[in-house]
């Protein structure tokens, strides 16, 4: 049996997991203090919703690049390490945002993350010129030979 997109396959399973931490952290913090909706005024709760929302807001991006970089490259070992610091950055965050003391673990968490989205989303844009043969173009068929493409036929 082949795996098809295993960095991908593990990454979003860890994702999934971390996803699931942070979301207990959360109510954690809820049931500690009674607060059933919103933060009710309490500083942790706010920090650690963010860095619940952060998590939300920054994993789907990587995870579609990470996929969409696997399928045309192939499962390549620098997008394990990609892959592996983004996860590490990602819970280096989630323990930064928790009080003053660990500003340095959020800076180094957003940093990494950023610097992960950032490597894959370049290769993402590089990717389709870097493959491009100098014989591939597109080509219009005649009137006569107009087929379910509307006239645009791809040769190589």
């Amino acid at each position: 049996m082949t795996i098809v997109l295993p960095i991908t396959l593990t990454i979003a399973g860890a994702a999934a997991l971390i996803n699931g931490w942070i979301g207990y952290r959360v109510s954690q913090l809820r049931h500690r203090y009674n607060i059933l909706i919103g933060d009710g005024g309490n500083a942790a709760l706010t920090a650690r919703m963010r860095a619940h929302s952060n998590f939300v807001e920054h994993a789907p991006f990587f995870l579609i690049l990470l996929g969409l970089v696997e399928a045309a490259e192939g499962s390549q070992n620098w997008l394990w390490v990609v892959a592996a610091l983004f996860v590490v950055a990602r819970i280096l965050h989630v323990f930064g945002m928790d009080g003053t003391r660990n500003v340095r673990l959020r800076v180094v968490g957003i940093v990494l993350s950023q610097l992960a989205l950032l490597a894959l989303a370049l290769y993402a844009l590089a990717i389709p010129y870097l493959h491009k043969s100098a014989k591939e173009t597109i080509t219009y068929a005649r009137a006569s030979t107009l087929s379910a493409t509307n006239g645009l036929v791809r040769r190589s």
